[in-house]
């Protein structure tokens, strides 16, 4: 049998196989990223766990349609006590997973547990991203080669990354996903984001050159299936040695500590939107499944206005 095929547990099999059932449909139907099924399955696990002490012993498949809401909101209150209690965000997500569980549970094996949609989650104020000024990202760009200590090809090694995530909007594990076969860049760049879904984002010129700078620099053989972005002993540069390299960016230029690789991507997508770009088009750039993430920076936007004005009005 391969690995992609799903196979369901019958009812009297353990709660647990038709956790694993789902976490293998995340896996191989919807193709969630190693980072969202870590998460699912943890939540999954605890879920599980507390049904059987709560409940006094195993579950079956069967059993989990008689989960109430009772049950439920008794998970969610032991998961905000204790020694690490959830935030409410945290607590958001883990709610979340249980919630997609049961409509797994509910379209594959015609469980459903009804009293569970009376469970409501905690309320989060919604958080804006961080965008950085203009000037400040190009700042922290320019200032990759300030440091005599540093390689020039280490040097513009981050300014080539530094450069994808601001002038093309990719996520940091977008940007370390390229490999040699992507250079020399053209005009567009076809990248495979979350969910492994692809799309095409335009290349400025001043992005194709800092890249094509670094690789020439680069005191590595090139190779096709080699990564572009390498770390000082020739392996794969990781997402930790870009942040840890931004950080100290941050604190030479005394830039706020929201400045982090990913407030990069926010700045691109605040400042296209800022300089007129619709929602749409941004939605496509930035690889968002779903609008409603990308309505987002219209809060940013309107903030930024809304300081501008503040500050410029007579009456401000």
């Amino acid at each position: 049998m391969a690995d992609s095929q799903l196979t369901l547990p019958q009812p009297d099999a353990p709660a647990e196989t038709a956790l694993d059932s789902w976490l293998h449909h995340l896996t191989h139907e919807r193709r969630l990223s190693p980072r969202t099924l870590e998460a699912y399955g943890h939540a999954g696990r605890r879920y599980l766990g507390f049904l059987a002490g709560h409940r006094g012993g195993a579950l079956t498949v069967r059993d989990l349609a008689d989960i109430t809401a009772s049950d439920l909101r008794a998970h969610l209150a032991e998961r905000r006590s204790g020694p690490h209690p959830l935030s409410a965000r945290s607590l958001s997500q883990a709610l979340s997973a249980i919630r997609a569980f049961h409509r797994f549970l509910e379209r594959r094996l015609g469980i459903e547990a009804p009293e569970l949609a009376l469970v409501r989650g905690p309320r989060i104020k919604p958080s804006l991203p961080r965008a950085l000024h203009i000037d400040q990202a190009l700042e922290l760009m320019d200032a990759t080669g300030d440091d005599a200590e540093t390689p020039p090809w280490e040097a513009a090694r981050d300014r080539a990354v530094l450069m994808l995530l601001y002038g093309c909007g990719l996520r940091i594990s977008e940007a370390l996903s390229l490999t040699d076969a992507d250079v020399p860049m053209g005009e567009t760049l076809r990248i495979t984001g979350k969910g492994a879904k692809t799309r095409i984002v335009p290349v400025l010129p001043q992005v194709a050159e800092a890249v094509a700078a670094y690789r020439e620099l680069r005191p590595w053989t090139e190779g096709p299936d080699r990564a572009l972005f390498l770390a000082r002993r020739g392996g794969k540069l990781s997402p930790r040695q870009v942040q840890a390299a931004v950080q100290t960016l941050r604190r030479r230029l005394g830039l706020p500590e929201s400045t982090t690789p990913h407030a990069l991507r926010h700045s691109f997508a605040t400042h296209l939107l800022g300089a007129g770009a619709d929602l749409r088009s941004l939605q496509d750039l930035l690889g968002h499944a779903s609008l409603s993430t990308t309505q987002k920076y219209t809060a940013v936007d309107a903030a930024r206005l809304m300081g501008v004005y503040s500050s410029a009005h007579p009456r401000g």
